[in-house]
């Protein structure tokens, strides 16, 4: 009975530190592919409390009956369960850790408090836009909204360095998230009604009885404050929730790749881990730009599979975007910001032609991404050289 009572100590133990070393960035966890048995563990996890939990409590009887030391070393041993399970649930959960804003306050440019020189995720929905600075969402990970008359969900990765919108719709109906972990380096989310687990990198449930299914993505723009408030003088801008202002001032340097953690530095070099990278997402295939290489060239007029696609690096040497040209002939070049091809057609950094008759240039899905991020999740990427 004695030996029940330390295997179910044990087993609870183990079971704590299991079931929150999977979706962590733990020595190791996150280079596994480990997910359905992480699932596993978090959707039993009230079966394994039972089981280990009456092995102990029926062995207690015995133990606390022992020998004069036993009942010390056996209450040393449940304080040790308590201590573990409080930090794998409190302490060490994500959800614990990361909060969603408790006010969301958004202002026009002329109320606006935010540096025009930081970096922001740019949405518009329906004529309507947003900014949502990256040292906010990047803290929170996830903030719901509503543009345009649909409900929005902005997530941002630091770890990934990639920020993401997604329509929070399943099944038809709006959807509840809350930051549950990671996977392979990337922030996870559960949705509320059936416990699925969902990618981050590309709104795909990757576990639970969603598995597969996608959440309906929204395009967006990285650029600067300022270059998305020259694109869009109407925008609102999210502000600061100042409840969690030590939070995004332990952000300040992240944009700029100051940061000297692991999980979220850069690395200068090309093609490193944490490189920065440029990953563009489209029809005909997938390439990953290095950022190097962007800021010497500016301009990258390129083919993506069968489709003539343009990347472009914005004069303040953060703001970028990609944009399907017209035709595979078409080169396009810049000048303050704006470009133009051979024939004369102008156009602003969004695509925009400036004059009527001409058709706007379409965006194409670009992302700013650690390299160990893009290639993970775009396994078939190619390199542009």
């Amino acid at each position: 009975m004695k030996k029940l009572f330390y295997i179910g100590i044990i087993g609870l133990i183990l079971f704590e530190i299991a079931n929150v070393y999977f979706i962590m960035p733990m020595p190791g966890s996150q280079r596994m592919n480990s997910i359905d048995a992480a699932y596993f563990l978090h959707t039993w996890r009230w079966a394994f409390r039972a089981v280990f939990g009456a092995m102990a409590l029926v062995g207690a009887f015995v133990v606390f009956r022992g020998k004069k030391w036993e009942p010390y070393v056996a209450g040393i041993c449940i304080l040790a369960v308590a201590a573990v399970t409080y930090a794998a649930n409190f302490t060490m959960a994500a959800d614990s850790m990361f909060y969603q804003p408790s006010v969301l306050t958004l202002k026009n440019r002329m109320d606006n408090k935010v540096a025009k020189e930081r970096l922001v995720i740019g949405v518009e929905v329906n004529g309507q836009a947003r900014a949502y600075p990256i040292q906010y969402i990047g803290y929170h990970h996830q903030v719901q909204d509503t543009l345009g008359g649909k409900p929005i969900i902005v997530t941002y990765c630091t770890v990934c360095r990639t920020g993401r919108v997604f329509e929070p719709i399943v099944g038809g109906q709006k959807e509840a998230f809350r930051l549950v972990g990671m996977d392979h380096f990337n922030a996870m989310f559960e949705d509320k009604t059936t416990g699925s687990w969902w990618r981050q990198a590309n709104g795909e449930a990757i576990a639970g009885e969603l598995k597969g299914k996608f959440l309906p993505e929204i395009p967006v723009m990285q650029v600067t404050l300022a270059k998305w408030m020259d694109l869009h003088p109407t925008t609102l801008v999210m502000q600061p929730d100042a409840k969690f202002q030590e939070k995004y001032d332990s952000l300040s340097k992240y944009e700029t790749g100051k940061r000297t953690g692991e999980l979220t530095k850069r690395d200068t070099a090309s093609w490193s881990d944490k490189s920065w990278v440029v990953g563009v997402e489209v029809n005909g295939g997938v390439k990953a730009y290095d950022w190097n290489q962007l800021q010497k060239e500016k301009i990258i007029n390129d083919m993506i599979g069968y489709l003539p696609v343009t990347v472009v690096l914005a004069s303040d040497k953060q703001s970028f975007v990609a944009l399907y040209r017209a035709t595979p002939g078409q080169k396009l070049s810049m000048k303050n910001d704006s470009l133009y091809d051979e024939g004369g057609c102008a156009y602003d950094l969004a695509g925009k032609s400036h004059r009527k008759g001409i058709p706007d240039l379409e965006r194409a899905n670009a992302y700013q991404e650690y390299w160990h991020s893009w290639k993970t999740f775009h396994p078939n990427t190619k390199r542009y050289k």
